[in-house]
């Protein structure tokens, strides 16, 4: 028995010293007070928002203070501040530790959100400041002036008609309406608003000749083959007239050209070009000229048009390039690009707005690289298997890119007019810029796309928002297997339409029109008189049979499978309230404020009819209000200035006007929280608990809080007395030579 209790002395005097250590020597500063120091407690100022005193955890550390023994305060540097400033800046759900406290995770999501709307709305208006409605008419009238009738060329000879033609009319304004000439200098002024900049460029690319073989039994009658067009097979030798740029081949590199996607095939920048002038008369003469020598003849497969315009009203370029492709087959396909930009920025007062926005703009990319960097560095690699997490660099890569090109943009349209203006009768090459400026267009737009989406991100905390996430998520497996049946067959399709209809209907014509014919088809949309007429057997069948299967099999298959786990998440998110709304948290934040309220009032019920108030009279009222001894103590020393442990007439009046204005202050934000609550109220159900009975059992936690903590520091006090007792016993023990085997 008494082994077993040995045992247990040295169990209590570990745990003491255990204690001991764990408390350090803040709890021993105040002499007179030496009982063990009660555990750390938690409480709310209610009184005035004073940040507590290190060591503050002592109850009767106000007698103490009063007594000028304060215990050492421990100085946080300002450094120190600094960090915790800046960490609460950057403070995220994933930089917080928000996993056990659902109302600091609501709060953190809710202050992202709104900074990330901020950020939105700034990147909208960046977005759409660089777009107008200008640029669609702008973008029409080029399109009737040069494209209706230049879509109409289907030969060489139809082309020269065009380009002798309609081209030059519309590319020399010279007169007005009534034949009266237009005081413009050298420049043309298309519509009499567009300047032309600089002069229009003509290029052609050939092939070889043989660069195809012929047949033996058809090399007695054909001598010369030009295949289709490759880069490899481009002819890059002079022909016709030999002297000047028209007969003679240039390098990509130095026409600083680039390469054109068009209908047949991708053409590089390279080629044989014929530099327009100035006039009208001009122009006509040396297209003249090149129709004379045959500068297009057999192997010629590609001929390019292209010039710039600038409308100063508006502040637009338009960018136009005609493109006559002629096939290996004979005939032409025309096409053409119209890209109509903005590339000299900040003209007018509304640029000048966006300035300050893309200011922002890049204020918000560096707040939230840092804030990757710091969620990155907390989590390492498993903060990329979070999908937000990965569209969050995603925005932020594209962000970077747009902010580097805009920069980009401005010096290299800045050094290209300056060249320009130093020589207008040279062709201005906008095609690079445009090209980009319209990429740059597109990449906005998709970032501006996924912006929006990562809404769902901060909104997440409401089970109605999870929806969506959460039944894709769920059938995400099911989909990927069904994917794989359904690509089966409508590849199968594909196929087969392409092979029974490619040579006649020209939805048909290459396989990858036939992907989206197929996917027309789905919608409603085709032309089932071009299958029949292409074959009519098989069409009809290809037709009924790809209906059937794919759209009344496979489509509502694919449908059973989102609404049945659509079904199965409702279901479970009605089960399972959530964990916190905003309607707690405001709750909450009304009930903190009247309890704050409540205890305002109980200082000035302390302070009424007292000439001269003293501290222990103070302290005793508001203890058996239920007050905290460091709040009565901070509140008490605020205002006794002359350290006297007395409140004067002059105090106390200085006391009540602050007690009132905070009162005053909490009744206006009472009433600013429940006016827009009002309506929620009426409606809440009759199984819950009414506002008056909460904010009682408030009260009353708050006060069995501090009861208990008072009975847990006895306890401590007892625990830690039996323990010194039992360890004084062992070491006089020990000390006699005696242990407790040879006691028994």
């Amino acid at each position: 028995m008494q082994h077993v209790n040995g045992r247990a002395e040295s169990h209590l005097s570990s745990q003491v010293e255990c204690e001991l250590e764990n408390v350090g020597k803040r709890g021993w500063v105040n002499q007179a007070y030496c009982d063990t120091p009660p555990l750390e407690r938690h409480t709310i100022n209610t009184v005035y928002h004073i940040p507590p005193r290190a060591g503050a955890s002592n109850p009767y550390q106000a007698e103490a203070t009063m007594l000028n023994q304060q215990p050492a305060k421990k100085k946080s540097g300002c450094c120190s501040v600094f960090l915790r400033g800046i960490k609460g800046l950057w403070g995220t759900t994933l930089t917080e530790d928000t996993e056990k406290n659902q109302e600091l995770f609501l709060k953190t999501t809710l202050r992202e959100l709104f900074v990330y709307i901020l950020f939105l709305v700034d990147m909208c208006l960046l977005t759409y400041g660089m777009t107008s409605s200008s640029t669609y008419y702008y973008t029409k009238a080029m399109n009737d002036l040069f494209v209706n009738s230049f879509e109409s060329i289907a030969s060489m000879d139809d082309f020269w008609t065009y380009a002798e033609g309609p081209l030059l009319d519309g590319l020399y304004w010279t007169t007005w309406y009534n034949d009266e000439p237009l005081d413009t200098g050298s420049q043309s002024f298309i519509y009499y608003e567009n300047m032309l900049l600089g002069v229009p460029r003509m290029r052609q690319l050939k092939v070889q000749n043989s660069s195809c073989r012929v047949p033996k039994d058809f090399r007695s009658e054909i001598s010369s083959c030009f295949d289709v067009y490759n880069e490899k097979k481009e002819d890059v030798n002079q022909f016709g007239l030999v002297n000047g740029s028209a007969w003679t081949y240039h390098t990509e590199a130095h026409m600083k050209g680039s390469s054109h996607w068009g209908l047949l095939a991708t053409y590089s920048g390279a080629g044989y070009y014929q530099d327009l002038s100035l006039t009208k008369d001009e122009s006509a003469a040396l297209m003249a000229e090149l129709k004379e020598n045959l500068w297009l003849d057999h192997g010629t497969r590609a001929v390019f048009i292209d010039f710039t315009t600038y409308n100063a009203n508006i502040n637009l370029f338009c960018v136009i390039r005609l493109v006559v492709e002629f096939s290996a087959t004979g005939g032409a396909i025309p096409s053409y690009q119209i890209r109509t930009v903005k590339l000299i920025r900040y003209v007018t007062s509304w640029d000048n707005f966006i300035i300050g926005c893309e200011i922002v703009f890049c204020v918000f990319i560096l707040y939230y690289i840092v804030e990757e960097i710091l969620e990155v560095r907390i989590h390492k690699c498993s903060y990329f298997t979070n999908v937000w997490n990965i569209l969050d660099v995603v925005v932020l890569l594209l962000a970077v890119v747009a902010i580097i090109f805009n920069a980009f943009r401005t010096i290299k349209v800045n050094n290209l007019l300056g060249s320009l203006l130093k020589d207008p009768s040279s062709y201005a090459d906008f095609e690079f810029l445009a090209f980009w400026q319209t990429q740059y267009n597109n990449m906005n737009a998709v970032n501006l796309f996924f912006a929006w989406i990562k809404i769902f991100k901060y909104i997440s905390f409401n089970k109605t928002m999870t929806q969506l996430s959460s039944t894709l998520a769920r059938c995400a497996t099911d989909i990927l297997g069904f994917a794989v049946m359904f690509f089966i067959v409508f590849f199968a399709y594909a196929q087969l339409g392409y092979l029974l209809f490619g040579t006649q209907v020209e939805s048909f014509s290459t396989f990858q029109k036939c992907i989206f014919t197929q996917f027309r088809i789905i919608l409603g949309d085709f032309d089932y008189d071009s299958i029949d007429q292409a074959n009519r057997i098989l069409g009809p069948i290809y037709f009924f049979t790809y209906v059937f299967f794919v759209f009344f099999v496979l489509l509502n298959m694919f449908l059973a499978i989102i609404n049945d786990t659509y079904s199965e998440v409702k279901e479970e998110l009605a089960s399972h309230s959530d964990d916190i709304h905003i309607t707690d948290l405001f709750k909450q934040t009304v009930m903190k404020l009247k309890f704050k309220k409540d205890r305002i009032s109980d200082v000035q019920r302390a302070l009424d009819g007292s000439t001269d108030l003293e501290f222990r009279d103070f302290r005793e009222t508001l203890k058996e209000m239920g007050h905290d001894d460091h709040d009565i103590s901070e509140a008490f020393t605020k205002y006794d200035k002359d350290g006297n442990q007395i409140l004067d007439r002059e105090e106390q009046d200085k006391m009540k006007r602050e007690l009132e204005e905070k009162r005053n202050a909490l009744n206006a934000e009472l009433q600013n929280l429940t006016h827009g609550n009002k309506t929620e109220d009426n409606m809440t159900s009759s199984s819950s608990v009414p506002q008056e009975k909460f904010h009682m059992l408030v009260k009353q936690v708050a006060e069995l809080e501090g009861a208990l903590t008072i009975t847990i520091c006895k306890i401590d006090m007892v625990m830690e007395k039996l323990g010194l007792q039992n360890t004084e016993k062992t070491n006089k023990r020990q000390k006699n030579g005696q242990t407790p085997g040879n006691q028994k």
